[in-house]
């Protein structure tokens, strides 16, 4: 008897012992992060990604495709399917297409390497491994990191929680959150294919181009059939700052709605209805870093922010803003609302 309760002691012990050895340290799990980011030719890897930032949540589908070292292809639609742009890295340059208006913009951009990108798992593990304070947990399939950002507008955006799989580490969710901690983005991967193949034309601007505008021919008619241009308005606020001044013209093209906001901080918001390009022989070469609005792609520059949304042409201008403060007030153009 007493040998039996020995070694049921020992048995239990020895099973102790072998639990404690499998699960891996955070050491560990960053070790094999930085090797998995090293040794991976690229994958393909499909997403939902959902912005709290206006009226109600906002949903997109993403698709993103990547070939080590620095080949990139984002495809982001909204849910509705009414908005569809893609970000494009190449050997030429990075590109910004949106289909239905048959326009493609070049930017000579170090993007994506110049800040955080959500839906990027390199970029994602470059923040884990940056951030000597991250704080760690793991549970029975995950392992959870809470990490700082490195995002354009960083300050209203300073932490981010990153999920990934025990298995083999590909990216599960991750969410954005504000100073208070408060969920403002989330991306949710349904699935990711790692080493995968590409065509030899599968980052090719036109080839892309092309591909999307047939997708998009019901897009495309709709926004050509848009006849007025909806009103929408900045629903962040900045203290002291408020609308003293909005003038609508008539051009050529249609209607322009400028806005003049004043007080602590000026901004001008201009928006008007964007025409598709007859043909798209070249890409337009714009100045700034392509910045991602959840919903849309645009132009970043010291003092300047421009994008399209829903067949609208938007121009945020300002000398007093920070970059932070144009891409918050940029994201929350989302809606018309009662003045």
């Amino acid at each position: 008897m007493k040998k039996r309760v020995l070694f049921c002691f020992f048995l239990l012990f020895l099973l102790v012992g072998l639990a404690a050895c499998g699960e891996k340290s955070q050491e560990d799990v960053l070790k094999a992060l930085d090797e998995k980011v090293q040794k991976m030719s690229g994958y393909k890897a499909e997403a939902k990604m959902t912005l709290q930032t206006g009226t109600e949540p906002q949903v997109y589908e993403i698709e993103i495709w990547h070939k080590s070292p620095s080949y990139y292809r984002v495809n982001l639609k909204n849910a509705e399917r009414d908005q569809h742009q893609m970000i494009l890295r190449n050997d030429e340059g990075v590109f910004v297409l949106t289909p239905a208006l048959n326009k493609s913009f070049r930017f000579q951009s170090d993007w994506p390497q110049n800040s955080s990108q959500v839906y990027l798992y390199e970029s994602l593990v470059k923040d884990i491994l940056a951030d000597s304070k991250a704080m760690f947990k793991a549970t029975k399939d995950h392992y959870v990191f809470q990490t700082k950002t490195n995002y354009e507008n960083k300050k209203m955006l300073p932490k981010q929680e990153i999920m990934l799989s025990k298995k083999d580490l590909s990216p599960v969710k991750v969410t954005v959150m504000d100073v208070d901690l408060n969920p403002l983005l989330t991306v949710e991967f349904a699935k990711v294919e790692w080493n995968a193949n590409f065509d030899d034309n599968a980052f090719d601007v036109n080839k892309n181009m092309t591909r999307a505008q047939l997708d998009d021919a019901n897009l495309a008619t709709k926004e050509a059939n848009q006849q007025a241009v909806p009103v929408m308005y900045p629903l962040y606020q900045l203290d002291g700052v408020e609308l003293v001044e909005e003038k609508e013209f008539v051009t050529e093209n249609g209607k322009r709605i400028i806005m003049t906001f004043t007080g602590e901080k000026s901004f001008t918001l201009v928006q008007e209805k964007a025409h598709a390009l007859p043909t798209m022989s070249v890409s337009t070469s714009v100045s700034g870093e392509p910045v991602d609005l959840g919903f849309a792609v645009g132009a970043l520059t010291e003092q300047s922010l421009t994008w399209s949304y829903k067949g609208v042409d938007f121009i945020l201008a300002s000398n007093d803003l920070t970059k932070e403060e144009m891409i918050s007030i940029a994201r929350s153009v989302q809606g018309k609302v009662v003045k």
